[in-house]
């Protein structure tokens, strides 16, 4: 399982999401690595299609997939309206990469 965690350097809520995050592996009983992207100004930004900081995506999947109006160094809000991905909204995107993960594990004849 791929974890990312994208963030501006210097935001308030980076630390926190990290926590939350690995909060809710544990709790799912998962020991995944989490990596850490710094996002340095706008080609950056573009580049990664970063919605603000901090963003958690699990393989590639942003964990709060609401449309994003546009692309930008800036904070985040979530679409609870809080600065920080809610641990339920953490656990349904684990859950939905562990099932796929799974499913790509198996083999069929």
């Amino acid at each position: 399982m791929l974890i990312e965690v994208l963030y501006i350097p210097g935001c308030c809520n980076h630390h926190p999401a990290v926590e939350r995050l690995r909060r809710v592996l544990s709790a799912e009983a998962l020991e995944s690595p989490i990596s850490e992207i710094p996002v340095n100004g706008e080609i950056s930004v573009r580049t990664l299609q970063f919605p603000g900081s901090p963003t958690v995506r699990i393989n590639g999947i942003d964990v709060d997939p609401a449309p994003q109006a546009c692309f930008a160094v800036s904070c985040r809000l979530y679409s609870d309206g809080s600065g920080l991905p809610s641990e339920a909204i953490l656990q349904q995107a684990i859950s939905v990469a562990k099932r796929q993960d799974h499913g790509n594990n198996h083999i069929t004849r």
